[in-house]
């Protein structure tokens, strides 16, 4: 049987999923990859994966879209490992350097600076080693496990989970597992099993990761990432999705039903 090849972010913030993937009989089906967000998008337009736990902003590039779990990488509030970081208040900010490890991050800042924060600043497209330019009235997006380090460094620091759930009142889903391809039903449902399998062992998991000095691994598994993608995150994630350019031209469908409750298949 040929195997599906799978792209998978590399952050923190999946090692439920991958940790079910591996543990799973799944395993033997896929040929998984772990890259950065930007790397798993690259992946999937190109033709190089099959699935990938891909950006969302993505989606409107694709000739077609199809949600084939019902896992994500979401937030239904403070994330804490997408946010602004700066040494001035967010209303006095006049260039934000944006994070190239991942779009959709870096698209959904300039929208809510627009339409939340009401700013209008410079967003300048980042390169290695942007953090250090963080200073002034020059702010910076900072994404995934480096977002980390930067705790307690900055006087402010805004949460784009946080923001957009005060700015909608919906969760946000930052990446999803997509193909540009239907998705046997059968893989779907075998896939899911394993990653409900990664999240619901999340205490298992945190003994056998490298702890993190001053972070609180599980309460970030369970507090900060939200992971079933339910009714509320796909409203969250189709509003995000209206608010792009191309929006009419998307068509994301969705392979597996909604969840009826959490951790249900």
């Amino acid at each position: 049987m040929e195997k599906l090849r799978l792209t998978a972010v590399s952050y923190l913030n999946t090692k439920p999923l991958i940790y079910g993937i591996y543990r799973s009989a799944v395993s033997a089906r896929i040929d998984l990859s772990l890259d950065i967000p930007a790397d798993c998008a690259r992946k999937l337009a190109a033709g190089d994966a099959d699935i990938a736990l891909a950006p969302v902003a993505i989606i409107p590039n694709l000739p077609k879209a199809y949600v084939v779990s019902d896992f994500c990488i979401g937030t239904t509030g403070p994330v804490k490992t997408v946010c602004i970081f700066s040494e001035k208040p967010i209303r006095e900010i006049k260039r934000i350097y944006l994070d190239f490890h991942s779009k959709t991050s870096a698209t959904l800042t300039p929208i809510l600076c627009r339409d939340y924060w009401k700013i209008n600043p410079e967003f300048i497209p980042a390169t290695p080693g942007f953090e250090q330019h963080i200073g002034g009235d020059t702010a910076g997006l900072v994404i995934g496990d480096r977002a980390f380090g930067l705790i307690g460094k900055y006087p402010y620091v805004y949460d784009l989970g946080e923001a957009w759930l005060d700015w909608t009142g919906l969760p946000f889903v930052f990446a999803a597992w997509v193909s540009t391809r239907p998705v046997e039903q059968a893989f779907i449902h075998q896939f899911n099993a394993a990653l409900q399998a990664g999240i619901a062992n999340i205490p298992e998991l945190t003994q056998i990761i490298p702890a993190l000095p001053g972070i609180d691994v599980e309460a970030y598994f369970r507090h900060n990432i939200s992971y079933e993608l339910d009714d509320d995150k796909w409203k969250g994630l189709q509003r995000f999705l209206d608010l792009l350019p191309g929006a009419e031209k998307v068509a994301v469908q969705r392979l597996t039903a909604p969840l009826e409750a959490p951790g249900s298949l």
